[in-house]
């Protein structure tokens, strides 16, 4: 268990370096990596919403899902399969992204913004414990969105051959695939540097499993600490890492932070509702994204989900800005919250009838 302990550590470490790095060599600040900003950049540079200062196709999310996809081969863990509840989980996945975009970053930026000082971040965190307890609650009345099945081996090539697609059109740059000239689209690492970055990440989250939900669900479920020393080490990785590299743009405090906002109410509730959606996925936006890579079409749906919000978010203003949420944004989680506890509900009341009936009928066979 010391052994796994220092493993998972020094994992969470690499993934907190390599985001300080990238931030170094042009990434936005506080954003050497977030899986929902460039899912967002991403959705933005195929047309799917007109904010011009969010439109880059990202070279990390490739790398994500191809590195888990190597590795996934190699290892013999590449496994089509799906057919869990799609729809449910194309929800859940377009109100993750409305939470984390109202937030202004993914669970794994919100710890990367941390480590740079933005006590923002810090509200983040308290409102996404707060989504996965309430998460947790569901799970322990017989929540699940039912076992997937094993799918024809082509769906679950899908996933690498989009991020093999997304990686032309990043190189050839055809008229049709928009790119920021200003605005966090504007500021990337160069793209080998980015892609490598990818691959290394998506590799060390296939093998460890690590997950930003995974990590507080199972220390608050079942007294599992595992996950949650790896979200330490992204931490402290990444907190040494910007004194290293990036130290003179620390800064600790709430007020003009980069790419975030101070309304702590709405970081507080954006945060709420990623964790809840994060729970009832079973992952958190990055852990979808390696599992996509591994075959599970079950997370391909999900990230189109995440896609959907994100041009929901941009196109019909409910994404925050460094000027604070607009009033569309604050009504969108709302009803988000709304929305994925009612889901939760009746999946649960749906199970549980199921669970009875299947009791009262095994008890009268029994008795017959």
């Amino acid at each position: 268990m010391k052994g796994n302990k220092i493993k998972i550590i020094l994992s969470g470490g690499l993934i907190g370096i390599l985001a300080a790095l990238l931030v170094k060599f042009g990434n936005p600040l506080n954003m050497g990596v977030c899986v929902a900003c460039f899912y967002r950049d991403i959705t933005g540079a195929l047309g799917l919403h007109r904010a011009a200062v969010v439109q880059y196709i990202r070279p990390e999310i490739i790398g994500f899902i191809l590195g888990a996809f190597i590795i996934a081969l190699i290892k013999g863990e590449f496994k089509p399969r799906g057919g869990s509840s799609p729809i449910l989980r194309f929800i859940l996945g377009v109100f993750l992204m409305i939470g984390a975009l109202v937030f202004l970053g993914c669970p794994l930026r919100m710890i990367l913004r941390l480590s740079n000082g933005d006590l923002n971040a810090l509200v983040g965190v308290v409102g996404y414990i707060v989504g996965i307890i309430i998460g947790i609650q569901f799970l322990k009345r017989g929540f699940t969105l039912g076992r997937s099945e094993k799918q024809p081996a082509i769906s679950g090539y899908s996933m690498p051959a989009i991020a093999i697609a997304l990686l032309i059109f990043l190189i050839v740059a055809p008229s049709f695939i928009i790119f920021s000239e200003s605005g966090p689209g504007a500021m990337a690492a160069p793209i080998t540097y980015s892609l490598i970055a990818g691959l290394i990440i998506g590799g060390v989250i296939q093998r460890t499993r690590l997950c930003t939900a995974g990590g507080f669900r199972d220390a608050f479920l079942i007294k599992d600490f595992h996950f949650l020393w790896g979200l330490l080490g992204i931490f402290t990785f990444s907190l040494i890492g910007n004194l290293v590299f990036n130290f003179e743009s620390f800064k600790i405090g709430f007020e003009a932070q980069p790419i975030a906002h101070a309304d702590f109410l709405w970081n507080f509730l954006g945060m709420i509702l990623t964790g809840i959606c994060a729970v009832l996925l079973g992952g958190c936006p990055l852990r979808q994204t390696i599992l996509a890579g591994e075959g599970d079409t079950d997370a391909v749906v999900t990230i189109l989900g995440f896609i959907v919000g994100a041009a929901f978010a941009h196109n019909f203003g409910l994404a925050a800005s460094p000027k604070g949420v607009p009033d569309n944004g604050k009504i969108a989680v709302i009803i988000g919250l709304a929305i994925v506890l009612c889901i939760a509900t009746a999946v649960v009341l749906q199970n549980t009838k199921q669970r009875k009936l299947l009791k009262e009928k095994k008890g009268g066979q029994v008795n017959a």
